[in-house]
C-alpha cells in the first residue's frame, strides 16, 4: 500500500506552477509517430512512476523545466495548419490534468483532436483518488493509451500502438477508430534551427540537446 500512495500523492512541485501554465519538458510540431496523422505533441514535466526502461527518465522530476501559458501553447499549436491533433504525453499527464484539459478544449474548439498517454489506468483515473481535473481531462480525450510501461512486455511491432502489452488503446471518439495506424517501432528525429534535437518515438528516447 505504501507503493501506491506514493505514486498517487500530488507533489508539492506541482503547486509552484503558475495557474493556467504547464510545466513542460518539450514540444514538436508535425509528429506523425505520437498518435493518428500529423500532431503536435507536448511532454509534460514529472512522474512518479519511474518505470524500468522508461523512455524519457529525464522527465521525472517534477522541478521546473519550462513553464508555459496554455495559452502561448494553444497559439503555438494552432500557429501550424500541418497540426491535425495534439498529444499529451511525459512524464505523466494527468498531474497536470487541469491546465492540460483548458488546452484541450481550446484546440478542440478549432477542429483538432486530442490524445493522451498515462501510466495510470482509466480505471484509476475515474476513482476518487485520481488526480486533482483527472476526469475533466478525460471529457476532452479522443483517445487514451493507458497503463505503465513494463519492460518484460515491452512490444516493438510495425502493428502495435502500445510499447508495452499491458497498455489498452481507449477510442473516445467512434470518428477515429480506424486511424489507430501508428507502430510501436517507429522513430522520429525533430532537429531545430539552434541544432537542439528531439528523438521521438517507443524506441526511442526524448532527447533535447
Amino acid at each position: 500500500m505504501a507503493m501506491v500512495h506514493s505514486i498517487l500523492t500530488p507533489p508539492v512541485a506541482l503547486q509552484q506552477i503558475p495557474p493556467g501554465h504547464l510545466n513542460i519538458m518539450g514540444y514538436v510540431n508535425e509528429s506523425e509517430v505520437n498518435g493518428p496523422g500529423c500532431r503536435a505533441v507536448v511532454w509534460v514535466q514529472g512522474c512518479l512512476l519511474h518505470c524500468p526502461g522508461c523512455f524519457n527518465p529525464a522527465s521525472w522530476s517534477f522541478a521546473e523545466n519550462q513553464w508555459v501559458a496554455v495559452e502561448e501553447l494553444v497559439d503555438r499549436i494552432l500557429a501550424n495548419p500541418r497540426n491535425q491533433g495534439v498529444t499529451f504525453s511525459g512524464g505523466e499527464p494527468f498531474w497536470q490534468a487541469a491546465a492540460l484539459a483548458q488546452l484541450a478544449a481550446r484546440v478542440k474548439a478549432q477542429g483538432l483532436n486530442v490524445m493522451s498517454f498515462t501510466g495510470f489506468t482509466l480505471e484509476k483515473l475515474r476513482s476518487p483518488s485520481a488526480p486533482a481535473g483527472a476526469q475533466d481531462l478525460l471529457d476532452q480525450l479522443d483517445l487514451l493509451i493507458d497503463g505503465p510501461f513494463i519492460q518484460a512486455q515491452a512490444v516493438n511491432s510495425p502493428d502495435s500502438p502500445v510499447s508495452s502489452r499491458n497498455q489498452r488503446v481507449h477510442i473516445f471518439n467512434p470518428a477515429l477508430a480506424d486511424a489507430i495506424t501508428w507502430a510501436s517501432d517507429q522513430l522520429e528525429v525533430h532537429i531545430f534551427k539552434d541544432g537542439s534535437r528531439i528523438i521521438t518515438g517507443y524506441r526511442g528516447q526524448l532527447l533535447a540537446e
